[in-house]
């Protein structure tokens, strides 16, 4: 009678992949993905997506400097990501008297490319499977951290036998909480040069304003070329260094899109966590993300009252505002999302029908029949730590200064001979540092900080100098946050420089009665001594728990297909040109233009600022070859599942060639992290049209445009859906 009853319920459970969910391994894309994608309106096979033998669309993207994606567009060099994505590089190179942020910025000749020490991008040579061998010698019995050592020790070893002999590298990156390991081959070329950014007027379109939100009208891009030794190979900035000869490059389609077409986004999503149970997505709702979001928008009204009163101010914490204000609008979205579409009850009622699966069966309910009452034991574990674990990452090292103090920790726990090299660290560091600091600013956002975590934090988890100075000033942070700074060596570039250049037994009895250091270390104290080991307790137990419990769900499912949670790796999302309906009578279409730009000035938002070159553009109605109805595209909306990591990633049609460039979600698309809606999320792609006006016809480096292959005509697949 159970399995009766079992055999009913099955077909009810919400599906782990719906349509256009899913984050894919491009190497499974034949066994998994192909005949869906090509009945999708996909005219490529998945070996011209991936291919080990032959050049394939995977040769063309990059993972740009680690947490972005970028594309090549032409057969030297030239790579397309966003312009957020460049944004600490644009803000390198732009200083008061030179602000390339605001004018924005195109090299005219190779030339004139702006090197970026430091930025780096990585090519995909090929992805293997090696779970048998990085899980050789693993038993049941073995605790997390016995598993985790010696995954680690077998990872090595398949590494160092991988990439012996070669200037390639590799990572092994765990699936599914450690039930499968795939090795991904990277070749990495660090001489990246700026080629081109629109001014922060089109860049920044709408700014914090539109920041997750639709529709949009913001052209998020930026340019750079990948330079190579002259034969090819990957080599540190140098003059005689040679734009590089992608394997691939990706053509552009400028016949546009329409509601329906195929999209796909191919790029490195960052995390995901789809397999969640509700004993870990409670306490995110309910504590962790309010409590983040009201630290975070603490730290960001002092800097925008700063940076709008300073245009120095404003360049230096330009990056620094906008990483802050990413987050913190993304954890406003994703718990409104995770509310409205019921997430939490949609969790329960497949943790209901998993326990009942569970128990049906002896051998069943042996191995997982306890799992879901184990999960709910190690949140209460950690339920007392959450709170001072979160504060001191966000609080305590939200402020400047104690993450300065933190670095110099490994200068102060050195022993005597590794000094030398760890002042060398420490100097190059603070050259970069100091140019986008501001010591008055630091200290209003260290007083507001102190004063949250005093307020929220119980006194078991404060540190005693934190405590004493509240008592001696009653309170009044403003008054010990000037005494702390006053007092403090590591707000003034200056005294940092002159210790750190004249290093010795003095400079580090100094450097040990500064409050900022002895501040520092308490709160590494505590995080060491009554945080940091329950977090890596319970996040161990849990990363055993959710390795069954994903395993349990694919058993339980066998006739649907899992894809693994996004973690930094390559992978092929796709879906449909559309627009959306996130709330009750209310429906978004799928593209914008150049109208709306001008219709959201009219609201009057800081965000919304147009140049003089627009509006010249805009009236003479001089759009080039890249309108369509007399309207200039901006951006459209499709139904790829993404995440932070795909930024940059191009959008690419169902014959290989680039449509949009993905920057965005919509507001009510953040929860796809945790639970994919195919009615309302959304990822938002500046359209290429825009993109290649605004280098074009806007900023007249058509020099660019001409390296790129074209495509002006549909394929007759288009033309004959397009007649009937």
């Amino acid at each position: 009678m159970k399995r009766w009853a079992l055999a009913l319920i099955l077909p009810l459970l919400p599906l782990m992949a719906k349509a256009d969910e899913g984050m894919w391994l491009p190497q499974l894309l034949k066994t998994l993905n192909e005949a869906d994608m090509q009945a999708r309106g996909m005219k490529m096979s998945a070996d011209d997506i991936y291919s080990v033998n032959h050049s394939s669309l995977k040769d063309a993207v990059v993972s740009f400097g680690g947490f972005c994606t970028g594309e090549l567009i032409s057969p030297e060099g030239l790579i397309l990501t966003n312009h957020h994505c460049g944004y600490g590089q644009i803000q390198s190179h732009s200083s008061v008297e030179n602000d390339l942020l605001t004018n924005g910025f195109w090299a005219m000749s190779k030339e004139e490319e702006l090197p970026n020490p430091g930025l780096f991008v990585t090519f995909i040579v090929r992805i293997e499977d090696v779970t048998k061998e990085v899980l050789k010698g693993a038993t049941p019995e073995m605790t997390e951290d016995e598993r985790q050592e010696l995954v680690a020790e077998n990872s090595d070893a398949i590494i160092q036998k991988t990439t012996a002999g070669t200037h390639y590298g590799a990572k092994i990156k765990s699936m599914f909480y450690g039930n499968e390991y795939y090795m991904f081959v990277t070749e990495t070329y660090d001489d990246v040069r700026l080629v081109g950014a629109p001014p922060s007027a089109i860049g920044k379109f709408g700014g914090d304003t539109d920041n997750w939100m639709w529709p949009r009208h913001t052209g998020d891009f930026s340019m750079f070329r990948v330079y190579s030794a002259p034969d090819g190979s990957p080599a540190a900035y140098a003059k005689e260094n040679v734009p590089l000869k992608p394997k691939h490059f990706l053509p552009i389609n400028l016949t546009g899109v329409e509601d329906g077409d195929f999209t796909m986004v191919f790029g490195f999503p960052g995390r995901t966590q789809e397999y969640l149970t509700t004993y870990s997505i409670k306490p995110l709702v309910e504590t962790t993300n309010p409590n983040r979001i009201k630290i975070r928008e603490t730290k960001l009204n002092i800097l925008k009252s700063d940076m709008n009163k300073d245009d120095k101010v404003r360049i230096q914490y330009s990056a620094k505002y906008a990483r802050v204000a990413n987050y913190y609008k993304k954890w406003i979205g994703e718990n409104r999302g995770l509310k409205v579409t019921n997430a939490i009850a949609e969790k329960e009622a497949l943790e209901t029908k998993f326990q009942q699966w569970a128990d049906a069966n002896p051998a069943r309910k042996a191995h997982y029949g306890t799992l879901l009452s184990k999960f709910e034991q190690t949140h209460k574990e950690e339920q007392d730590v959450i709170l001072p674990y979160n504060y001191i990452r966000e609080a305590a090292y939200g402020t400047e200064i104690l993450s300065l103090a933190a670095r110099f920790r490994g200068l102060i726990d050195a022993p005597a001979s590794e000094r030398e090299k760890r002042v060398d660290a420490l100097k190059a560091y603070a050259k970069k540092y100091f140019k986008d600091y501001n010591a008055p600013t630091d200290e209003k956002v260290f007083a507001a900080l102190m004063r949250l975590y005093a307020e929220d934090i119980s006194a078991n988890y404060q540190p005693e100098i934190l405590q004493a100075m509240n008592k001696k000033y009653k309170a009044n942070f403003e008054n010990y946050a000037a005494h702390f700074f006053g007092k403090s060596i590591l707000d003034d570039q200056q005294k940092v420089e002159a210790l750190l250049n004249d290093f010795n037994e003095k400079s580090m009895k100094t450097l040990l009665k500064d409050p900022a250091i002895k501040l520092e270390r308490e709160f590494r104290d505590i995080y060491i001594g009554k945080v940091g080991d329950v977090m890596r307790n319970t996040q161990n137990a849990l990363e055993r728990l959710n390795r069954s419990y994903t395993a349990g769900l694919r058993e339980m499912l066998p006739n649907k297909t899992f894809y693994p949670d996004a973690n930094s790796t390559m992978r092929v999302s796709y879906g449909v040109v559309d627009g959306s309906t996130p709330y009750d009578g209310m429906r978004y279409t799928s593209h914008t233009y150049l109208d709306g730009v001008f219709q959201k000035e009219m609201a009057g938002a800081d965000d919304y600022v147009i140049t003089d070159r627009m509006r010249e553009l805009y009236a003479d109605k001089n759009y080039g070859r890249y309108a369509e109805n007399g309207k200039l595209p901006v951006c459209f909306t499709a139904s790829n599942h993404t995440t932070g990591g795909n930024s940059g990633s191009p959008v690419i049609d169902g014959e290989g060639r680039l449509i949009g460039l993905n920057f965005d979600r919509s507001w009510e698309s953040t929860m796809s992290d945790i639970k994919y809606d195919k009615d309302i999320c959304r990822n938002i792609a500046v359209d290429i049209r825009y993109v290649l006006w605004v280098v074009d016809v806007y900023a007249g480096a058509s020099h660019l445009v001409d390296e790129m292959t074209l495509v002006e005509t549909k394929t007759p697949a288009a033309e004959e859906a397009t007649a009937e």
